[in-house]
């Protein structure tokens, strides 16, 4: 998996709004939502967190570079550290499952102003 590209589709899901913290690193948000959460740092190696199903959560962390993420794996999310861990195609389907998991608790209202937004371009 290559997290430049992983980053580069998450721009391409429905409402992305990049943010950063001032330190070395960014999210995706959709609306107050956040998914996937993505740190890209050059002193540090990339990683990427994202929701995933309860069923899928333990075989996930089961593999290399797969871990549960910090603060966050009771609501089941992973953090890939390895980008040797998930082929490109598979990490995009996650992260495409977990946008889903997240637009799916949204209000009505909320799923509405989502798709009434221009689309905005990634931002580093």
């Amino acid at each position: 998996m290559n997290f430049d590209s992983l980053r580069k589709y998450c721009a391409t899901l429905p409402a992305p709004r990049w943010t950063s913290s001032g330190a070395p690193t960014s999210a995706t948000a959709w609306a107050a939502r956040c998914s996937p959460y993505s740190r890209w740092s050059a002193a540090r190696e990339s990683s990427v967190s994202f929701k995933c199903d309860p069923e899928r959560f333990l075989e996930l962390t089961d593999l290399p570079g797969v871990v549960p993420a910090p603060y966050l794996a009771r609501a089941h999310w992973v953090q890939v550290t390895d980008a040797k861990a998930l082929p490109d195609k598979q990490a995009r389907e996650l992260v495409a499952h977990s946008h889903a998991l997240i637009m799916a608790k949204l209000t009505k209202r909320e799923r509405d102003a989502i798709a009434h937004r221009p689309a905005r371009k990634a931002a580093r």
